[in-house]
């Protein structure tokens, strides 16, 4: 901990590593066995669960990039077991949600921007250079790849894969593959589907009901209608058509 500054006001559980020229500000909770590196800024508004990795030159809790923040008490949370990688930048929220959310087993990697009222779930991976806008949502085990640009209040579905470089400005559903320019539906995460225990049933099921969104000439509403009317509403085609009747955005072409 030498050449480190550790305000005496954080509250920090059992067992911190943490290298040199690292600042953690007062309002600051650490969990157990987190490791910090060199030159890591811990601002203020940082909750940081047990088992956290953050490596060298990240800055987490800095303030929003929002000219309308008015220094509001607000939070950067990162649930268990995340690693974050160098140089990345996690900003705490505005006032809107007040909450910056990053789950467990997440992995940000280097140089990624998560935004103020950022909301992320458990086991997403975030590659090299994504840079996100303000209030974007993320789902549970979704991958986003290198250079992806994530447009500001966009969504992004369960076990989503987004190819590398490209740029997301309308909501993504769950379990597909994205990809291209502008950004379309490419197929189902089949790969990953399988990797998660889901049988060769339901993701015929998850084919067939994007094949009516995608393939079937219908309009978006009309699609959904048609799914539930004519098709079990399982929980994976639920999670479907409910995202699509929420989204604000409106969801991506096929």
């Amino acid at each position: 901990m030498s050449n480190s500054e550790i305000s005496k006001k954080a509250k920090i559980g059992n067992n911190l590593s943490i290298k040199s020229f690292s600042i953690i500000e007062d309002d600051v909770e650490i969990g157990d066995n987190v490791e910090i590196a060199s030159n890591v800024l811990i601002a203020n508004g940082a909750r940081i669960a047990s088992n956290v990795k953050i490596h060298h030159g990240a800055a987490v809790a800095t303030l929003p990039q929002d000219l309308k923040f008015g220094g509001e008490v607000t939070t950067l949370e990162i649930g268990e077991g995340t690693v974050v990688r160098e140089f990345t930048t996690l900003n705490r929220a505005t006032n809107h949600s007040k909450r910056t959310i990053i789950g467990k087993n997440c992995f940000i990697m280097a140089y990624a921007h998560v935004a103020h009222d950022c909301r992320i779930g458990d086991n997403v991976i975030i590659a090299n250079s994504v840079q996100m806008g303000g209030h974007v949502s993320i789902d549970d085990f979704a991958i986003i790849g290198g250079g992806v640009v994530i447009h500001q209040f966009s969504k992004i579905g369960e076990r989503v894969m987004i190819g590398g470089g490209f740029r997301v400005v309308k909501d993504v559903p769950h379990y597909i593959l994205a990809g291209g320019y502008p950004m379309k539906y490419e197929g189902l995460n089949v790969i990953g589907l399988k990797r998660k225990g889901f049988t060769n049933e339901q993701i015929g099921t998850i084919r067939k009901a994007y094949d009516e969104i995608y393939r079937s000439g219908l309009n978006f509403g009309d699609a959904v209608k048609k799914i539930r009317q004519t098709f079990e509403m399982t929980p994976e085609i639920t999670k479907i058509v409910e995202f699509i009747e929420t989204s604000e955005r409106g969801i991506l072409k096929g």
